[in-house]
């Protein structure tokens, strides 16, 4: 009879402490027999999160032998905040499962259960996410396709027509209403296997926020691995608690840095031109059919200058960042 696998859960803060501390004791609650760590990551708030965290974990009933809290010592994004968590545990303990929850993501009953149920069940699947719904109730779109130059045409124009004639590369999924094989799945809560991630490495910490997980999951594909989206586990998520990114006028530098980053790494840089010359003309169209149908605006101001001012300056050169597990030499030190 082989042992039960064992799970690390990462949750990242970023100066939401009190949502942060609810989060994990929510994956707390669902880790009950299971086998695992939480590891909470203070991503440099700089605010008083770290110590309010402590003082708050010294005291909490479901916290002991359960959760630790680490400081990051530096912001480096999303990706570099969490790959740092999953060093810092894997150095102690070679956990089966990774599971990244967001720190305003809570998950439900048997919600974490059913992610390791569907990964120990299905060994060609590498990451495992979950259905996500807001506090209302609403499902949240999470599954995914991969980006593209035609998806950059469709999401940018908004015009029927285009979006029926390139339905096959529309980027947000229908919501599937059971389990599916889907390209990629947002961050918010997703299990992964150790083994994938020894094989491709950890988040490419070159994305500061915002195409991370799109990387990891194409970097899975790539290597043979599928994504799969379970409708059986089911987590509440408030969304863009520590960006802002609901109330943001306009977009910040990072976004486009880590979208361009993506096209270029990915599909090089011939690609990462058409996807933004399509990306600017679905937004000319989008831009018309605003004047002749007064529809209201949707994109943040001056977003299509930005993008084009973007696209044109040099890209910095930047080495590669994708940190890697653990050896087992650091393991056991």
């Amino acid at each position: 009879m082989s042992a039960a696998p064992s799970l690390l859960t990462v949750i990242l803060n970023w100066r939401t402490p009190e949502m942060t501390l609810k989060a994990a004791e929510a994956a707390a609650r669902e880790m009950a027999g299971i086998d695992g760590q939480i590891v909470i990551v203070d991503n440099d708030s700089g605010d008083g999160s770290f110590e309010q965290m402590q003082a708050a974990l010294a005291s909490a009933h479901w916290a002991p032998g359960r959760v630790e809290l680490v400081q990051s010592g530096h912001n480096g994004g999303f990706g570099a905040g969490n790959n740092f968590g999953i060093r810092h545990a894997l150095t102690q303990r070679a956990h089966d499962y990774i599971y990244i929850l967001n720190s305003d993501a809570f998950p439900g009953a048997g919600s974490i259960a059913a992610l390791i149920a569907h990964l120990e069940d299905t060994p060609d699947c590498g990451f495992a996410g979950s259905y996500i719904h807001g506090e209302d109730g609403a499902p949240h779109l999470t599954a995914f396709r991969f980006p593209s130059i035609w998806s950059e045409l469709e999401g940018a124009a908004r015009i029927g027509a285009i979006a029926r004639l390139l339905s096959r590369h529309v980027v947000p999924l229908p919501l599937p209403q059971a389990t599916t094989r889907v390209d990629w799945l947002a961050g918010a809560s997703v299990m992964m296997r150790r083994q994938v991630l020894a094989k491709i490495g950890l988040f490419d910490e070159r994305f500061f926020l915002y195409f991370e997980e799109t990387d990891l999951c194409l970097r899975a594909r790539r290597a043979g691995w599928h994504v799969d989206y379970v409708r059986a586990s089911e987590v509440m998520h408030i969304g863009s608690v520590s960006t802002g990114m609901k109330s943001w006028q306009r977009m910040p530098q990072y976004w486009f840095d880590s979208r361009q980053h993506y096209f270029r790494k990915n599909h090089g840089t011939v690609y990462a031109v058409a996807a933004t010359v399509a990306h600017v003309v679905g937004g000319l169209l989008w831009k018309l059919r605003r004047a002749v149908g007064r529809k209201p605006r949707r994109d943040p101001e001056h977003f299509l200058r930005d993008l084009v001012v973007h696209a044109l300056r040099r890209p910095k050169a930047k080495e590669a960042e994708i940190p890697a597990l653990p050896t087992q030499q650091e393991a056991a030190q």
